[in-house]
């Protein structure tokens, strides 16, 4: 399920966009001001921001700029804002796609449908095996096959395996693991990483003092190595 960061000050606009999004299948989290969209994005990780560009307390491009600071997160700016000007200042701030006000709710969702594309957004994210257990990280959930067993994973959890297991194959960088599953203001506190990939591995794998899927590359990051 894609999780939408919808900003805006205007409540009308809130709740009218987070039911039809909802409708569609979306996941939704809303913000009034920049400020707490900031802090929403460090906390829920939203796979796409909506911002409204007049925001009561930080301007929206500024705050398009802080987010380009540490996250890469697809943005489409919704304003009421309309000359080429605000535009180019958006998009040069690092916004991927801009939609005036008023805008016709279809013509949004393809916006958002294009974006996210580019970005590699998928609704549906992989089902994988490690060791016994199959992890279907878009339904949460963990079983062995054979037995019916379960693990239960925390929400951090979650974020850090998921994070690991849509990159098989690939060195997923220590700084990149702890800005999206922490925030930016934990980019230096590397235990983090190796206690929750402790308790990752000890739920996991087979043998957790010997992975064969959850790899430490040292002083680099973290891998998941899938099924040969």
């Amino acid at each position: 399920m894609i999780t939408v960061l919808l900003v805006d000050d205007e409540p009308q606009i809130l709740r009218a966009m987070s039911i039809n999004l909802r409708a569609r299948g979306y996941r939704v989290v809303t913000a009034a001001d920049g400020t707490r969209a900031l802090a929403l994005t460090a906390t829920e990780h939203p796979d796409l921001i909506v911002l409204d560009l007049g925001l009561p307390d930080i301007d929206g491009v500024e705050v398009i700029r802080r987010l380009r600071s540490w996250t890469p997160v697809p943005i489409v700016v919704l304003s009421g804002r309309r000359t080429g000007h605000d535009k180019v200042h958006a998009l040069d701030a690092g916004a991927d796609d801009y939609v005036t006000k008023p805008f016709g709710i279809e013509e949004l969702l393809a916006r958002m449908r294009a974006v996210t594309r580019r970005h590699g957004v998928r609704e549906e994210r992989p089902t994988v095996r490690i060791g016994r257990w199959e992890v279907d990280t878009a339904a949460r959930t963990v079983r062995n096959a054979e037995s019916e067993e379960t693990r239960h994973l925390t929400k951090t959890e979650w974020h850090l395996l998921t994070m690991l297991v849509t990159r098989p194959g690939r060195l997923v960088a220590q700084r990149d693991l702890l800005t999206e599953v922490w925030g930016p203001t934990y980019v230096a506190e590397t235990h983090y990483l190796r206690q929750y990939v402790g308790q990752l591995r000890r739920k996991l794998e087979d043998d957790p003092a010997r992975p064969r899927h959850l790899l430490t590359e040292p002083g680099m990051g973290y891998r998941f190595q899938p099924e040969p």
